[in-house]
């Protein structure tokens, strides 16, 4: 490694879409930091034990585990590492249990280099965020109440299933769509 690779930050990107990490990994690595790109969190996990990264970037939902299991590992490894959890499955629950097990941001995607980097600087929240004014929609709110339901049962979609009453290929047929945007 040279001595300019070396005085980069070390950043872990652990996402399974291949050409979205592609991509990420090079936006990030112009804009100064040495890209860790990992495919699912078992990789991410042997990248992080052989060199603690100092930011990391992890996708929500990858085959496996969750993401939500590598912000634990990753904190547990070393409690400074500023993670950001990204997601196209957004949802109240996921973005409190991230924060919760030491998160420092949750964006929802599409989000870009720039919006990510910006979520690393941000120490602080921000008291002027606009509150909506309408409720959530009925179908936001059952996207919810199912991801607060399966976290509860500590992601296993049978036990979510019989405790929402609801046949498990039902509950995993709404779980593969996308959350309603509002």
């Amino acid at each position: 490694m040279s001595d300019a690779a070396a005085d980069r930050p070390t950043l872990l990107l652990a996402d399974d879409d291949d050409t979205f990490r592609s991509v990420l990994a090079r936006a990030l690595t112009r804009r100064g930091y040495a890209v860790r790109p990992a495919a699912d969190v078992a990789e991410a996990r042997r990248l992080a034990a052989i060199e603690p990264p100092e930011f990391a970037v992890v996708d929500l939902k990858m085959p496996g585990e969750s993401g939500l299991a590598l912000v634990e590992a990753l904190v547990a490894l070393d409690a400074g590492t500023r993670i950001i959890v990204l997601t196209g499955y957004a949802s109240i629950t996921t973005a409190v249990e991230a924060i919760k097990l030491g998160a420092v941001h949750y964006l929802a995607k599409p989000a870009d280099a720039d919006q990510i980097v910006a979520a690393f600087g941000r120490l602080d929240g921000n008291a002027r965020v606009p509150v909506s004014d309408t409720p959530m929609s009925v179908d936001r709110l059952e996207w919810e109440h199912i991801q607060r339901v399966l976290a509860e049962h500590g992601g296993n979609v049978s036990a979510t299933a019989r405790a929402l009453h609801m046949h498990r290929r039902t509950l995993q047929r709404k779980l593969g769509k996308r959350p309603v945007r509002e």
